[in-house]
């Protein structure tokens, strides 16, 4: 698979702060129509912190991506893994204190003979968008607490925006970790001309949902127009706003490209902010086909329950069964055998339901269940200063990124705000 691009749109704005700590690759400015690498980093940590990560992570990975890019390789998910490696490794020689407190989220686009791969640490996001057929084909999922909450069911989709916890992330890449945080990755093969990916910092999201992005898309405007609107739109915002947007001139396919791993679909599905129909509410998987076909933890607990009680109540039935044989037959001893039996085959056929349900339970994928943040928040509720402790998150240890306030002491990433 080849690919052309028209040049692509760099976005890199101060927003109402006073220093950028947001770094993209290439620099604004350098990017060309032969690039095919593309990063967007949210540094974390204050003055002379978050800039010194965003910048050590993409100096990092690009210089190592640089290395094994060829016309003619596939990136293959050891190789980004060995860049990411690589780019921690920078970002802890970048911490000459090594205060591990600094931090930046990491966004990762590569176009490449296999196809595009995207990776994303942390709550900022990629897009990929057909405007031509109206359609948001991928839209990453936030490292975040209030993604969780949401994907959870316990507020709503609208309720993410307005949240005081908004700014509270679950991954992010910082220095010295004893564990370093992984990617997540997606392959993504379905790519047409006239297609754009968006790489952007959660800064150019505080005034911007899908739907705006994809007038903006569909306008029959320049690229150049489409990123002055971009920036128009976020002009105002508190946070710096970075991105990059790439749109497909052609592509060329290849003998073989019919074999290639395609994860996007999948991710579709899976995406609750896709399917979400009700944004106003908590999750509700309704009558909706796509809803049905999306295991989320809210559907999977509501199910659960579900089972639970017809489970009860066929045991019922059977203890109950049991009960009127024995006592219409009491009295005879030739039939003191047949109701033990009758009583044991009932307790078995509990105990037998109760494995049944167990074991639809655990068909489930870790992959697409959510960790529940309850620990979380029941830490939160007895000490609001504490850090997280990494062991009351499953998948993560808690970044807490924070507007205001908060204590330099506490060991967490911060974005400050001067």
């Amino acid at each position: 698979m080849k690919f052309q691009l028209y040049q692509p749109q760099a976005i890199h704005e101060l927003g109402n702060r006073k220093n950028q700590e947001d770094s993209i690759y290439p620099v604004k400015g350098e990017a060309t129509a032969d690039d095919r690498l593309f990063l967007v980093c949210d540094g974390m940590g204050g003055h002379d912190k978050g800039e010194v990560a965003s910048a050590a992570i993409c100096k990092g990975m690009s210089e190592a991506m640089k290395e094994m890019m060829t016309d003619h390789s596939i990136i293959q998910d050891e190789q980004f893994e060995s860049a990411l490696t690589k780019a921690y490794d920078s970002l802890d020689a970048a911490d000459e204190a090594h205060e591990g407190k600094m931090g930046s989220t990491m966004t990762f686009l590569c176009l490449h003979k296999g196809g595009c791969m995207v990776a994303h640490i942390g709550d900022s996001r990629i897009y990929h968008l057909r405007p031509q057929t109206n359609e948001v084909l991928y839209r990453s999922r936030d490292h975040s607490l209030v993604q969780q909450l949401y994907e959870l069911g316990e507020i709503s989709y609208n309720e993410m925006s307005t949240s005081p916890r908004k700014n509270i992330i679950l991954k992010a890449m910082q220095p010295y970790q004893d564990e370093r945080v992984k990617a997540t990755i997606v392959h993504i093969t379905d790519i047409r001309e006239g297609d754009y990916f968006y790489l952007c910092s959660d800064g150019m999201l505080e005034e911007m949902e899908d739907d705006e992005l994809m007038d903006i898309m569909k306008a029959g405007t320049t690229d150049e127009e489409k990123a002055q609107e971009l920036i128009r739109r976020t002009v105002g915002n508190a946070d710096n706003h970075s991105a990059y947007l790439i749109r497909i001139k052609a592509v060329e396919h290849e003998e073989g490209d019919e074999n290639l791993v395609n994860d996007e679909e999948e991710e579709r599905r899976k995406s609750k902010a896709l399917n979400d129909q009700n944004k106003n509410e908590a999750w509700d998987m309704g009558n909706d086909s796509d809803h049905q076909s999306t295991r989320m933890v809210a559907a999977s607990s509501s199910k659960k329950k579900g089972k639970t009680g017809l489970i009860i109540l066929a045991a019922l039935l059977l203890i109950g069964i049991a009960v009127a044989a024995v006592l219409l037959l009491g009295g005879k001893k030739d039939t003191t055998t047949p109701n033990e039996d009758e009583e044991s085959n009932a307790t078995e056929n509990i105990s037998d339901m109760l494995h049944m349900e167990k074991d639809a339970d655990m068909e489930e994928s870790e992959e697409d269940q959510i960790p529940s943040a309850k620990p979380y928040l029941e830490k939160k509720a007895e000490d609001k200063n504490s850090p997280v402790e990494p062991d009351m998150l499953p998948e993560s240890k808690p970044i807490i990124i924070q507007e205001q306030g908060g204590n330099a002491e506490d060991g967490s990433a911060k974005k400050s705000v001067d």
